[in-house]
């Protein structure tokens, strides 16, 4: 099981703080620089006018550079989020950790949980468990609906291969395609559940429910455990 060590969070801080940084650094510093030349040396008005026209280049192309520099910055911020996402959902999303896949969320997930905070925290838990759910059998149905799709190219090609282990390669292709097939349809049904729990917890927010009365509690501990499928297929 991951776990999101401080390091992992200072360097997401420092990438976005470098981001912001850069293009205002870069262009102040040489404004600044120009701007104290201009006051503190008694330059003749022909050397005013030149330092004047190089610190305006010199500002523009500053300006450039951090802007070029906020862009690499994200880029490379964009790169750490995706990858500590990957490393997160291997063994399934935790409740605590819905922050980290906010932008795989619908708006009206979004708006749900914001409204459910706002009205039971003990649904919220139970909403979050269930929205972690959802996202992991959403990433098992993708992930093995493309690894099939993988493993049938395979199996065509092989089809087309003369060889005298052509048929045991074809009957491990085989048995890779039915298990690969099984995790999928599992994992829909993961989908389908986890979804109408989360109807379940919208309905009892609205009409001012809690946790015990609508019996929450029991479909939250009667979940299908999301680690076992994801195991399978990450």
């Amino acid at each position: 099981m991951y776990e999101i060590t401080k390091g992992d969070i200072a360097r997401g801080r420092k990438l976005l703080a470098g981001a912001i940084a850069a293009p205002i650094a870069l262009t102040a510093i040489p404004a600044i620089i120009t701007l104290l030349l201009m006051l503190l040396a008694p330059f003749a008005p022909p050397t005013a006018v030149i330092v004047l026209f190089l610190g305006i280049v010199m500002t523009c192309i500053g300006f450039l550079a951090g802007m070029f520099t906020m862009g690499l910055l994200i880029h490379k911020r964009t790169k750490w989020t995706k990858e500590m996402r990957e490393k997160i959902a291997a063994d399934g999303i935790r409740a605590e950790e819905i922050g980290w896949f906010m932008n795989e969320l619908k708006s009206s997930e979004k708006r749900a949980l914001k409204a459910v905070e706002a009205r039971d925290l003990l649904l919220a838990d139970a909403y979050k468990e269930t929205l972690a759910s959802r996202l992991t059998a959403t990433r098992i149905v993708r992930s093995s609906k493309r690894e099939l799709s993988l493993a049938k190219r395979r199996q065509n090609s092989l089809k087309q291969l003369k060889s005298a282990r052509a048929d045991e390669f074809r009957e491990q292709i085989s048995v890779d395609i039915e298990k690969i097939s099984n995790i999928n349809e599992e994992a829909k049904v993961m989908l389908s559940e986890a979804e109408a729990r989360l109807q379940m917890i919208e309905a009892a927010a609205s009409r001012g429910g809690n946790l015990a009365d609508s019996e929450l509690a029991l479909k939250k501990l009667s979940a299908r455990p999301k680690n076992s499928l994801c195991t399978r297929i990450c």
